[in-house]
């Protein structure tokens, strides 16, 4: 699928979502609980990727920051304002223009995370038309590149931004599963689609939704 559209002005934190959306993420967000305070085992509390479990980059490889509690800041695009505050990330990057993010939620049940996931599916399916609607500077062009069976299953996207500064930027998204834990993985680097490496990304998500418990 791919959308162009145009709009108003975007800024880096609020690139995805609406009104609509952020009320449906307060109402589900009041029903997350830690880990820890629902006295859940530590052993059993979502594992996150290692660098090597990345895309292979030719020149350089993969580096990773610690697992850190709390939102990402700047928050990611298209799926950041539906994160919730107990949101847990990781940081990864490249020596040169690559970079990759994992986010994860644990909901307090299987239904609120089936909805929470739902709704990042939905923000990432109408991403480049949010992001043309705030910033008229922004060309932005997306692809679905399906469903994996893994776990409760895992959805891919891909997006491609263009500014009329010249800069062109390629992100793949997905979203996945297992029981009560929602992960999300970001790829991006400087490039296009030609340039996206959807096979390895879907290995990598397959990856994480196993590893999440």
């Amino acid at each position: 699928m791919q959308i162009r559209a145009r709009g108003t002005r975007i800024t880096r934190t609020a690139l995805a979502g609406g009104l609509a959306a952020l009320a449906a993420v307060a109402g589900l967000a009041a029903a997350v609980v830690p880990a820890a305070a629902a006295g859940q085992d530590p052993s059993d509390t979502p594992r996150y990727l290692e660098p090597a479990e990345l895309p292979p980059y030719p020149s350089s490889p993969w580096y990773a920051g610690p697992v850190t509690a709390g939102q990402p800041d700047p928050l990611p695009m298209c799926v950041g304002e539906a994160l919730p505050s107990i949101t847990s990330h990781r940081e990864y990057w490249t020596e040169l223009d690559t970079n990759a993010q994992q986010l994860t939620v644990e909901g307090r049940s299987e239904q609120w995370s089936k909805e929470f996931a739902a709704l990042l599916r939905k923000d990432l399916a109408g991403c480049a038309r949010t992001l043309m609607q705030q910033d008229p500077g922004i060309t932005a062009t997306q692809k679905s590149y399906g469903h994996l069976n893994v776990e409760e299953g895992a959805d891919v996207y891909g997006i491609h931004t263009a500014s009329a500064q010249g800069s062109s930027d390629i992100n793949l998204f997905s979203v996945g599963r297992d029981g009560a834990a929602v992960t999300i993985v970001r790829w991006g680097r400087m490039g296009t689609f030609k340039d996206a490496q959807v096979a390895d990304f879907k290995t990598t998500t397959v990856t994480a939704v196993n590893k999440l418990y």
